[in-house]
């Protein structure tokens, strides 16, 4: 592919400016992956069907797989990487952990991601609530029992941290 095929698109990823040079309709999830790094963001369908690409964009869970570049431009978009470290996790990936909850882990990103920007809009919500939120992550293991539970310990820990 010729370079003039190619242009600079400037994202905000993790409160971070990245820049990166490639083709405006290149899906999100695999500049995340390939030109930044973040391998947190896992490919699962492509379809935008899984959940395993989940991001926040603007604070709310999007697909990655089938995001074009260009429709994050001038737009913040959050990844797992930027929801806490690994000495300090979000207090859903740590609820995650606590519960043990994950089981061969693929999905748990993108559940910890559509989890965050739930609790970030709702700091209660019921176990349906929950439940809806996560109906967009597809677990193969079966956990979703514990998940849910997870991210119910995660929401008790947030108000009382507040």
């Amino acid at each position: 592919m010729p370079d003039t095929d190619l242009v600079r698109v400037t994202v905000l990823v993790n409160g971070r400016p990245e820049e990166v040079r490639t083709e405006p309709d290149t899906a999100l999830l695999y500049v995340l992956r390939n030109h930044l790094g973040l391998k947190g963001t896992r490919f699962g369908c492509g379809l935008g069907l899984c959940g395993a690409c989940l991001v926040l964009i603007d604070g709310h869970p999007a697909y990655s797989c089938d995001t074009p570049l260009r429709a994050v431009r001038d737009r913040e978009v959050t990844t797992m990487e930027g929801l806490g470290t690994p000495g300090r996790p979000h207090p859903v990936a740590q609820a995650i952990l606590d519960g043990q909850a994950a089981q061969c882990g693929y999905c748990i990103s993108g559940v910890v991601v559509g989890a965050a920007g739930l609790l970030a809009e709702n700091h209660d919500p019921s176990e349906d609530e929950v439940r809806s939120a996560l109906d967009r992550n597809l677990c193969r293991c079966g956990a979703h029992n514990r998940i849910v539970r997870a991210v119910l310990a995660a929401a008790a820990a947030l108000r009382a941290s507040r």
